[in-house]
């Protein structure tokens, strides 16, 4: 690693040193063959086969330690094979295909949602370089200078997956649950896609190799400064994305059983429905190898592991075994919030993101481009344009914070005043009969009577009729 790597982060941060992009390492495919990328598809494939019939355990064990219950513990030792047994069901399950459905969409979709969910994974580094059959060559499959957008477009076109899904099975409900997916996953990309962006500005780049070597400059004490810590507001906001574009709870709104019944893989059974769920799987860990990426340095050891032995064990094939530590973090974070949260209703679910995570993440966009800039000299040289810009923005959200906290007190006392229950009430004032709430007290419950319903004067005079001739039949 270069020396202007190791930038000390107060001297980055007051003097506005930056690293030329260019000086970056990139990763080197020059040593790499045809038949070798051929070899590490094949190797990532493996990866992610292999982890998912693991977290698919991993998740049943650990709700079911949540919720004191053992798990599955019958086949294969702790239960590890039981995975397997159900992949081997779902292969011998009868494939059913609605009359109503169009086939050729209807089976389109779960291959474009499973195939889709391994090309975004080809982009993101496992590692540094590495020796493979005599080469050496980096432990990515491929990079580009816009490696990450490649990930967000891969998102937006799986998006059909779940829209072709509810609409080609011919059923109303699939067509709802294909079309609340199709909008959940389209509305959290926005707010994704800003919290991303803020990174690109730090980083000075759209590859990933490049964004993992910029987050090897120390803090102090040889502390690397990962992302996390200068953009933390981007990456709770991309956690929170990342959980809603993977339909996972408890964000899994496509697949609401009190009101769509399954979601829009409602029709589908045997391996169609296993493609899904597949899917679904490889989504979380594409997610969470990003965030890995963008905001954890990557495949590079943790301090202080990272300083022993002069950067041993952060070289070569150690690189996997810390990506994948990081990456498995973020998917015990998804089993912890399914065994512990319930499901969000779809409006409360939309407004965080079109109400609140997409303005915030707005002005928080703004915000760090007035920082870079006062770090890359545009306000002028030294330390004070810099000191100037962070108290303007931190006067910005006081001011934001008085505003919506008086927002929200006018908005709790509309709401009050519209739910004030009056003292007294007439129960007949609109005609017809209304009961009390608890606390409210009748007004003059005869008065109101002869109001609402006066008693017309020959109807009383025929009933003193009808009782005088009884009585003289008496």
């Amino acid at each position: 690693m270069s020396a202007t790597l190791l930038t000390a982060y107060p001297e980055l941060l007051l003097a506005g040193t930056t690293v030329a992009t260019d000086d970056l390492p990139v990763a080197d495919f020059s040593d790499t063959p045809m038949w070798l990328s051929f070899v590490k598809a094949m190797f990532l494939f493996l990866y992610l086969l292999i982890s998912v019939v693991i977290v698919i355990w991993f998740e049943r064990r650990v709700i079911g330690r949540m919720q004191q219950r053992p798990g599955p513990n019958r086949f294969g030792p702790i239960g590890i094979l039981q995975t397997a047994a159900d992949g081997a069901k779902l292969f011998l399950k009868e494939d059913v295909t609605p009359k109503a459905a169009d086939k050729l969409m209807f089976i389109l979709a779960p291959l474009l949602v499973a195939s889709l969910a391994f090309v975004s994974f080809a982009i993101i580094p496992l590692g540094g370089d590495v020796q493979m059959f005599g080469h050496t060559t980096p432990l990515q499959l491929t990079d580009t200078p816009v490696a990450v957008l490649l990930v967000l477009a891969v998102a937006g076109v799986g998006a059909y997956g779940f829209v072709l899904a509810g609409w080609s099975s011919g059923s109303t409900y699939p067509l709802l649950g294909g079309l609340r997916s199709t909008a959940q996953v389209i509305s959290y990309e926005i707010a994704m896609g800003l919290a991303l962006v803020a990174v690109f500005l730090y980083a000075g780049s759209m590859s990933t190799s490049q964004i993992v070597a910029k987050q090897t400059e120390t803090f102090f004490w040889g502390i690397p400064m990962w992302y996390v810590i200068p953009l933390f507001f981007s990456f709770v906001v991309y956690v929170i994305t990342m959980v809603g574009e993977t339909n996972r709870l408890p964000f899994d709104l496509a697949e609401g059983e009190g009101e769509l019944g399954g979601g829009f893989h409602t029709e589908y059974s045997s391996m169609k429905f296993g493609m899904f769920f597949f899917g679904e799987y490889i989504n979380m860990f594409t997610v969470s190898g990003l965030a890995t990426t963008l905001f954890l340095g990557g495949w590079h050891a943790p301090w202080p592991i990272s300083l022993i032995g002069d950067g041993m064990f952060d070289q070569g094939w150690w690189g996997l075994l810390w990506f994948t530590l990081k990456m498995w973090g973020f998917i015990f974070f998804y089993v912890w919030l399914r065994g512990s949260l319930p499901r969000v209703r779809y409006d409360q679910f939309m407004h965080l993101g079109w109400k609140i995570l997409i303005p915030l993440s707005l002005a928080w966009v703004i915000a760090v481009i007035m920082i870079r800039s006062a770090q890359e000299g545009f306000f002028g040289a030294g330390v004070l344009p810099l000191i100037i810009t962070l108290g303007l923005i931190g006067v910005f959200v006081v001011l934001g914070i008085m505003l919506w906290d008086r927002y929200a007190q006018r908005r709790d006392a509309e709401r009050e005043a519209r739910m004030e229950v009056p003292e007294e009430v007439d129960p007949f004032a609109d005609g017809f009969p209304v009961p009390p709430l608890p606390g409210q007290k009748l007004v003059e419950p005869k008065r109101g009577l002869e109001q609402a319903a006066p008693v017309p004067v020959t109807s009383t005079r025929a009933s003193t009729d009808t009782t005088d001739s009884e009585e003289s039949r008496g």
